[in-house]
C-alpha cells in the first residue's frame, strides 16, 4: 500500500493524497470531491467505507459499526479469514454509496463484513512481517510449479495481516489441476491457501508499467472494468493493423483502442453503406478509407495508383446511378490543398535596430575592402597570383604603395679612393700564360696518354 516513490508502502508514507508524480498512491481511487462539505445529518450518512488493500489494486466494502470517523488514508484493522487484515481507507461518505449501486452491492447486507478498529502499532508491525514473507514464498512457490510441469505461471502473493491466509494469483491458458500444488504450499508456508487465476491484462495492472504513450498504463492507475477489444475498433479508426503497434504491455489488443470508438461510430452514421465498389467507365472504384473529419471517402482506380476523394453527395449520387445500371465517365475527385506553412518570423534584436542582415552587410562589405586593398593593379592589369595564391602578410598588414621613388639627381663624386697604410696595390702587369691546362679522367675526350 502507499506509493512507491513517496512513501515506499508504509503506512506513515505518502501524505500528497493522490498528488505525487507518479501516479502510484492513486491507483484505483476516486476523486472525494465532497469532502470538504458539511454533513447536516450525521445519522443518515454511509456507514460503509471503501478499503483498499496491496497497493490498492484490490478494494472492498467494510461496515463501520462504530461511531468513529475514518478518513481516506487511515489504516484500519478490518476482519479477515479466521483473523485480521490491515487495509488503507480509500473512501468514504455519500460517494461509498454510489460505489455501492455501481458494483450492484445492497448497503444493508449482512455479509458485508466489518472493521474492527483503528489499526495499532502492534497491527502494523505484524501487517510489514506478513509482506516481507511474500518475495521469498513467490520464489519458491514458482519453483514447486516448476517441479510439478504445470502450465501455469504465478504473478503474485498477497498475504493476510496475521499470515495465516494466503491468496495465489496465477495466469494459465488451460484448465489446471492444482490439488497437489496446494498440499505443499499449505504444508510448507502454514497458510490456508486461495488459488485465484487471473488474466492477462489484471496481470499486466499488478506489475504496472508504462505505456508507448509515456504515462504509467490505465489499468494500473484507474481502469477496472476490462472490455473485450478486437481489430474492428482498429479498422473503424482507419488505424493500420500492426499487431506490434497495436499491442499493449500485456500483449493483448490495447485498451484504449475503445476509448474514442463511440466517436468514430457516430461520425461513420452520416457515410452510406454498401459503398465500397463504384461502378466506371474506367472500371470498379475500391474503397480505400473514409475521413471523418472532412468527409470524404477514398477510392482508387484499378492499374492505377492514384487516389480519388469523394464527398459523401458525390458517392450517393453515383450509388444511385449504378443501381439503375448506369457507369458515371468521372469520378469528380475533389482538389486538396495544402494548407501554407507559416513564415518563421525573421531574427530581431531585443531593441528592434539591429538584426543579422545588417551585420551580414556589413562583414561582407568590410571584406570586400581588405581584398581590394590587398591586390593593387600594375599597369598591364592585376598582378597574377602564384600556385600558392597571394603574397603573405606581415604582422603590421598589406605593404603600403607610396608610388615611384624619387630622383635625387646624380651621385656626387669624392674623388679617388683613400688608400691603406701600406700605399696603392702594385701592378705586377699582365698574368703569365702558362698554357692549357691539363684534361682530368673525366673529360668528355676521355684519358689522353
Amino acid at each position: 500500500m502507499g506509493c512507491g516513490s513517496c512513501g515506499t508502502g508504509t503506512p506513515n508514507g505518502c501524505k500528497s493524497n493522490g498528488g505525487c508524480s507518479t501516479g502510484g498512491c492513486n491507483r484505483l481511487n476516486v476523486h472525494d470531491w465532497l469532502r470538504d462539505l458539511p454533513v447536516d445529518d450525521a445519522e443518515s450518512q454511509c456507514r460503509v467505507v471503501e478499503v483498499s488493500f496491496k497497493q490498492g489494486s484490490r478494494k472492498d466494502f467494510f461496515r463501520n459499526p462504530t461511531f468513529q470517523i475514518f478518513e481516506k488514508g487511515d489504516y484500519v484493522t478490518v476482519e479477515g479469514v479466521n483473523g485480521f487484515d490491515v487495509g488503507e481507507v480509500s473512501l468514504t461518505g455519500e460517494l461509498v454509496r454510489l460505489q455501492l449501486k455501481k458494483s450492484g452491492t445492497d448497503e444493508f447486507h449482512p455479509d458485508i463484513k466489518k472493521i474492527l478498529r483503528a489499526s495499532t502499532d502492534k497491527d502494523i508491525e505484524t501487517f510489514k512481517i506478513s509482506k516481507s514473507r511474500e518475495s521469498d514464498m513467490l520464489a519458491r512457490s514458482r519453483a514447486h510449479a516448476r517441479d510439478l510441469k504445470l502450465q501455469m505461471k504465478l504473478s503474485e502473493i498477497e498475504l493476510q495481516a496475521d499470515g495465516k491466509k494466503g491468496t495465489f494469483f496465477y495466469t494459465a491458458d488451460d484448465r489446471i489441476d492444482f490439488r497437489e500444488l496446494i498440499r505443499i504450499f499449505a504444508g510448507e508456508f502454514k497458510v490456508k491457501v486461495e488459488m485465484r487465476q487471473i488474466g492477462i491484462r489484471q496481470e499486466a495492472a499488478k506489475v504496472g508499467g508504462i505505456g508507448s504513450c509515456g504515462r504509467e498504463l490505465c489499468c494500473s492507475t484507474w481502469l477496472h472494468d476490462f472490455k473485450s477489444v478486437n481489430t474492428t475498433a482498429a479498422r473503424y479508426q482507419n488505424l493500420s493493423i500492426n499487431q506490434t503497434k497495436l499491442s499493449g504491455q500485456c500483449g493483448r489488443l490495447k485498451c484504449c483502442l475503445n476509448f474514442e470508438l463511440d466517436t468514430y461510430l457516430d461520425a461513420l452514421q452520416a457515410f452510406p453503406d454498401y459503398a465500397d465498389n463504384l461502378q466506371t467507365a474506367m472500371g470498379t472504384a475500391f474503397l480505400i478509407k473514409k475521413d471523418i473529419f472532412k468527409n470524404l471517402m477514398w477510392y482508387t482506380l484499378p492499374n492505377n495508383t492514384k487516389h480519388y476523394p469523394l464527398t459523401i453527395e458525390r458517392v450517393k449520387e453515383i450509388k444511385k446511378l449504378n443501381q439503375q445500371g448506369i457507369a458515371v465517365e468521372e469520378l469528380e475527385a475533389v482538389e486538396i490543398t495544402s494548407k501554407n506553412k507559416e513564415v518563421e518570423p525573421e531574427f530581431v534584436e531585443l531593441v528592434g535596430q539591429i538584426s543579422l542582415r545588417s551585420l551580414e552587410k556589413n562583414d561582407r562589405r568590410r571584406r570586400d575592402q581588405q581584398r581590394n586593398y590587398r591586390e593593387p593593379q600594375g599597369p598591364n592589369g592585376p598582378r597574377p597570383q602564384g600556385q600558392n595564391g597571394p603574397r603573405p602578410q606581415g604582422p603590421n598588414g598589406p605593404r603600403l604603395n607610396n608610388g615611384p621613388r624619387p630622383n635625387n639627381g646624380p651621385r656626387p663624386n669624392n674623388g679617388p679612393r683613400p688608400q691603406g697604410p701600406n700605399g696603392p696595390r702594385p701592378n705586377n702587369g699582365p698574368r703569365p700564360n702558362i698554357g692549357p691546362r691539363p684534361e682530368g679522367p673525366n673529360s668528355e675526350n676521355g684519358n689522353n696518354s
